[in-house]
């Protein structure tokens, strides 16, 4: 555990916030700053065919140690953290015997971490929490995830006793704007199947994900006089209210859960004359989902039959439920449920509110659930991550690929 834990706090303090709006791989010149690192660590404890691309995306390589021939197996995280809250200058903070009670993390703002909000601390009385100091996220998405791999590969090669077939290991940049397995090499990766390492808290294990997709509205306006606007002003900022207006008002991130979709306004920007409106469409039926974007295009288009051709939209498909291409292989699953079970961790089997690299991954032919991790409150200044979760996530790698080899399905 300590040699987890000071593995993880090297690996939060470099600065690998992504770009949504670069056009880069990586988004971010930083990233390559702790790809770098991870490419010669990985050679440190002694992984083979250890490599990084010219877009920062890194591979390695566990050889089997078994005679006969056993399914080449992945595990996969990303380097890189959200661009929705500051990643600079992250100062972790290591509460040890965590007494249940307030966490103060930043005294100077009074920024409290408290399970009188945060309920799922009381899960962790008694054990070693990473938190941040209220300024900025911690870096547990997917920071967890690689010291989890790499501690486990580390683990699996001074004790040659486990046997084991050829794994696999990737890093890869930008997942959190959504480009994580935009130029993944699966064939060069060489696995039958993968397992994310990206998840929340013990036992989590998930298949199926969002179908995904963004929209950008586009309203147009005429700009005139105020006082002389009467039927010759456009105002670009009320019709996109009114379009939003439109809009399922209980069908949105703060009032759904589950398999429930949803429609979330993320960003507006607006004057008289232009005004964008952008916001992602997410459900996980698929016929839900393209009636969702139907439905945007439907406001659009009776809209522009009222007033005029003002507004325009575009809609992108980001990613889509990985459920329809690993439910086939279900034993992959099977693999780390019962891996889980065999170290006394309840499985935690629900749908991803959200999604990963491996949704995009199991449609380019490598099927990739996701795995527990860790980490809680993702993305913002109360993230924490218990160091217990991260070793259960250490010996839960350890064992599916022990499980892997014993049980050729």
């Amino acid at each position: 555990m300590e040699k987890l834990l000071s593995r993880f706090l090297e690996y939060v303090t470099t600065d690998t916030q992504s770009d949504p709006y670069s056009k880069t791989t990586p988004s971010t010149e930083k990233q390559w700053d702790l790809a770098k690192k991870l490419v010669m660590e990985l050679h440190q404890i002694g992984m083979q065919e250890v490599s990084i691309d010219e877009n920062a995306y890194i591979m390695a390589t566990l050889p089997s140690n078994m005679d006969k021939k056993v399914p080449t197996i992945g595990f996969i995280s990303h380097f890189d953290t959200s661009p929705d809250f500051s990643g600079k200058n992250v100062k972790p903070q290591v509460i040890e015997n965590y007494d249940g009670g307030d966490i103060i993390l930043n005294k100077q703002k009074n920024i409290v971490l408290s399970p009188d909000y945060f309920e799922d601390l009381l899960q962790y009385k008694g054990q070693t929490l990473i938190t941040t100091d209220g300024t900025t996220l911690l870096g547990a998405d997917d920071k967890a995830g690689i010291a989890e791999i790499i501690t486990a590969m580390e683990y699996l090669i001074q004790q040659p006793e486990i046997k084991h077939g050829k794994i696999r290991v990737a890093f890869t940049p930008d997942e959190e704007i959504g480009r994580g397995a935009h130029k993944f090499d699966v064939e060069k990766f060489g696995a039958e199947w993968a397992y994310t390492i990206d998840g929340s808290q013990v036992g989590e294990l998930e298949y199926e994900n969002f179908n995904a997709a963004k929209a950008e509205v586009t309203v147009t306006g005429k700009s005139v006089h105020p006082g002389y606007a009467k039927n010759k002003m456009v105002n670009a900022i009320g019709l996109a209210n009114e379009f939003l207006s439109l809009l399922p008002p209980r069908e949105v991130p703060e009032h759904t859960s589950g398999i429930e979709g949803f429609f979330h306004v993320h960003k507006i920007k607006g004057e008289i004359e232009k005004t964008t409106l952008e916001l992602i469409i997410r459900d996980h039926d698929a016929t839900h989902f393209e009636a969702r974007k139907s439905l945007i295009q439907d406001i659009a288009d009776k809209m522009n039959q009222k007033h005029g051709d003002y507004v325009q939209v575009e809609i992108e498909d980001q990613y889509r439920n990985m459920r329809e291409k690993v439910e086939p292989l279900f034993h992959i699953v099977e693999i780390a449920e019962e891996a889980m079970e065999s170290l006394g961790i309840e499985p935690i089997i629900k749908p991803i509110r959200g999604g990963t690299d491996g949704s995009q991954l199991s449609f380019m032919g490598l099927p990739c659930p996701n795995i527990f991790a860790g980490g809680h409150n993702f993305h913002g200044k109360y993230e924490y991550v218990p160091l217990e979760s991260m070793q259960k996530a250490v010996q839960v790698i350890v064992k599916i690929c022990e499980l892997t080899a014993s049980q050729i399905r």
